[in-house]
């Protein structure tokens, strides 16, 4: 079992850990700062160092996925012929800007969703541009409005919570779920909600920031047509964002 400390703390960007599990280039540890890829958003990256005294011995993780067991979380060392062993200290470090910039984007997609009254039918988070597949109908998009209304949203300052509901709450209000293809995760006791202030309120398992304020300005770059009811909406930071 892997305790996700990013989610106790999104914005901790190191930690101590004790390796659980090796197997070949993959290592687990029993707590760990880094996001697995799921949902749209990409498996952190970092480093690890041995913390053993005087050691420097140090790793690349050039990727983080979830295990085969639903609690277990695995990360890919750059090094296939690593040292590594069970019981292992070490300390590892997060490649803290592109997480950052993952989870502004992931905030800013949920403020997309808000303002497009249509179920999400996909989606990608990345460091420099995300997309929000949407069915549409006939309902008619326009980039500059909705960058106007993404903009609008994140001077706003709007504030991020997260709480929890169970599986009967979730099923008395469907119209929570936006995702046509996926569905959050039952039977645990409790499923993850991410909740921004007056604007949006649904499950969700990524990393997000407090405060919309965070994303800087954005701007929705292309809209795609990807089938009869099919629309791809491209979103990017502006220039000024950096």
């Amino acid at each position: 079992m892997t305790e996700k400390v990013f989610y106790s703390d999104t914005y901790l960007q190191t930690l101590n850990a004790k390796v659980t599990a090796v197997d070949g280039p993959w290592v687990e540890f029993d707590q760990t700062l880094f996001y697995p890829e799921g949902g749209g958003q990409p498996g952190d990256t970092g480093s690890i160092q041995l913390t053993a005294q005087a050691s420097d011995v140090h790793y690349q993780v050039l990727d983080t996925r979830k295990g085969e067991a639903s609690t277990s979380i695995c990360h890919l060392i750059d090094n296939a012929d690593h040292t590594l062993q069970v019981g292992d200290l070490i300390s590892m470090t997060l490649d803290w800007d592109r997480r950052y910039r993952h989870m502004r984007m992931h905030t800013c997609l949920h403020l997309l969703g808000a303002l497009v009254p249509a179920p999400v039918t996909g989606g990608a988070v990345g460091a420099d541009k995300s997309r929000l597949d949407f069915d549409i109908g006939d309902l008619q998009l326009d980039k500059d409005t909705l960058t106007a209304g993404l903009n609008a949203l994140i001077q706003e300052a709007k504030a991020i919570s997260l709480e929890t509901i169970d599986d009967a709450a979730l099923d008395a209000n469907p119209e929570l779920v936006r995702t046509m293809s996926v569905q959050p995760p039952r039977g645990s006791g409790s499923i993850r909600m991410v909740r921004i202030e007056t604007v949006d309120f649904q499950p969700c398992g990524g990393t997000h920031i407090r405060n919309t304020a965070e994303i800087g300005p954005v701007r929705v770059s292309k809209i795609e047509n990807k089938g009869k009811r099919n629309r791809r909406i491209h979103v990017v930071f502006d220039a000024v964002a950096g």
